[in-house]
């Protein structure tokens, strides 16, 4: 998993999606500081597994339903503004939704029942509240990384 996370970080900061500093290799062409970060984020998952071995697998899971289901909300959102605005592509699409847009209605009922359910379960609710956290901290590091940019 370390040598993974590693290659992907690695990847990532070599399309300059991540920092430089972690597309550095080592004369023997080991990416270094990837490696290290990475085996650090393992190391807190596996000391928050200590801490809270109960919790923490919920906590994870329970952030990325969260965040699927805010890309799943955005994508069925952006496919309803795509279907009103160009009529005329969406006409000659060969894979369209079927019965649009109730279709689109229902998934982001769906989506919004699952935030619910997510909402009344004491152990799941605490993602409500940590996931938006985590899309500020991105926004926040991605303007950043755009001012230095420029």
């Amino acid at each position: 998993a370390v040598f993974s996370t590693s290659r992907m970080v690695y990847s990532l900061a070599k399309d300059k999606n991540a920092p430089e500093s972690m597309a550095k290799l080592t004369p023997r062409k080991v990416p270094r500081n990837a490696l290290f970060f990475s085996a650090i984020v393992i190391l807190i998952g596996v000391t928050l597994n200590y801490i809270m071995p109960e919790g923490v697998f919920t906590l994870i899971t329970s952030i990325s339903t969260v965040c699927f289901i805010y890309i799943w909300g955005i994508t069925v959102i952006c496919h309803m503004k795509y279907r009103k605005t160009r009529p005329e592509l969406a006409k000659a699409n060969k894979f369209k939704l079927p019965l649009y847009p109730f279709t689109n209605y229902l998934i982001l009922a769906f989506l919004a029942f699952v935030l619910v359910v997510l909402a009344l379960a004491q152990d799941t609710r605490v993602s409500l509240f940590v996931t938006p956290v985590w899309f500020i901290l991105l926004i926040v590091i991605y303007k950043v990384r755009k001012l230095k940019q420029h």
